[in-house]
């Protein structure tokens, strides 16, 4: 029957992902899942399971069904290099020296004078 007053186990229940941080600052990492008919008891199931002993600073509980999942691998890993996005992919100091060498001139060195133009370090002199 439909109208019965003692549900049966696991009627209703929604599974909750649960998200922790350990410290302030920290990341934050999936602590498990509650299972729970509605928002608020779930973020009481999630306090209770994750919170009681002091063991997480911060907790997201997300409803499963509201995770998306993300498999396209083109997204994940796109088929074009884009090394120079990462650090020391885009070796620039390669790149000037392989034009210094094209162009047949070399790599300047340290200027022992001064940038300022208008002689006001040199005292002046006109």
């Amino acid at each position: 029957m439909s109208g019965s007053a003692a549900p049966t186990a696991g009627a209703g229940l929604e599974a909750w992902e649960v998200f922790r941080q350990e410290k302030d600052g920290g990341p934050m990492t999936h602590g498990g899942n509650v299972l729970a008919p509605d928002a608020e008891l779930a973020l009481h199931y999630a306090r209770e399971m994750f919170g009681r002993r002091s063991e997480s600073t911060r907790l997201w509980v997300v409803r499963r069904a509201d995770i998306a999942i993300l498999e396209d691998v083109d997204l994940l890993f796109p088929p074009l290099d884009r090394s120079y996005r990462k650090p020391g992919g885009y070796q620039m100091r390669d790149k000037l020296a392989a034009a210094r060498e094209k162009a047949g001139t070399e790599k300047p060195g340290a200027r022992a004078e001064s940038h300022d133009t208008t002689d006001r370090r040199s005292g002046g002199e006109a």
